[in-house]
């Protein structure tokens, strides 16, 4: 029985350092990071007809004008009309913007490695644009700042974004959700953040998140202890013989 409870508790050891090292590879931020401050000199274009384009002089809008002294769900995705994008990932966002307003987000996001004119036509298309504020990051610089950006070539879509989901509050990250690969949609939509920004709000479902912790840490000091108990032990019995 002691064994198989240390060979749980290894597991539980690995499964989190192994998660751990998922989230690394994904994105340069986490939460707790300032948005703002990752990306500096880094601006997005908000979605526009050419016409409104021209007008505005191609006006762009800078991170700080999107997230400062705000609260906003934002979401990457690999590209406007494409298949998950399109069918999942948008409509879970816009069938719940009631919800996300009665958790007073003041603006829900959709970002791409799009020009603004595509996202525009797609936005429209979806007839999400009264829901959802929908900018392009046409050059990619921000989800490259991020660590976001991922190569798509061989869907023909060339440098494009993970796609992703977070919770900002006045710039800083409150959730973090990214996807294990751009053609999954596992932990990234709606659904998802609003179950995080709910257990954000709720001090008993705050509790039994740490309670989980606890135990992992508890199961690390297990291993720990066992190991050195183990090491001390052959110790004593080389230098006894």
């Amino acid at each position: 029985m002691a064994s198989s409870a240390l060979l749980t508790r290894t597991g539980m050891m690995k499964l989190m350092v192994n998660g751990f090292q998922g989230l690394r590879a994904y994105a340069s931020v986490a939460v707790g990071s300032d948005l703002i401050s990752a990306s500096p000199d880094v601006s997005l274009q908000k979605a526009r007809s050419w016409d409104e384009g021209v007008s505005s002089k191609f006006a762009t809008t800078t991170l700080k004008d999107i997230f400062k002294d705000k609260k906003v769900v934002i979401f990457g995705l690999p590209g406007a009309f494409t298949g998950v994008c399109s069918a999942q990932h948008v409509p879970s966002y816009k069938n719940n913007i009631d919800k996300f307003k009665a958790k007073g987000i003041d603006s829900v996001i959709c970002v791409a490695v799009n020009d603004p004119y595509v996202m525009n036509g797609w936005a429209e298309k979806l007839q999400a644009k009264e829901a959802i504020e929908f900018y392009g990051d046409f050059d990619g610089s921000f989800h490259k700042k991020l660590d976001l950006s991922i190569d798509l070539s061989a869907a023909l879509l060339g440098p494009r974004s993970h796609r992703w989901s977070a919770y900002v509050v006045d710039g800083n990250i409150k959730v973090l959700n990214v996807e294990k690969a751009p053609s999954e949609f596992e932990v990234s939509g709606g659904d998802v953040i609003l179950d995080s920004i709910r257990r954000l709000g709720c001090p008993l479902l705050l509790l039994i998140t740490i309670e989980e912790h606890l135990r992992v840490f508890m199961a690390l000091a297990d291993v720990y202890i066992v190991r050195s108990f183990s090491f001390y032990g052959m110790m004593h019995l080389h230098s006894s013989s």
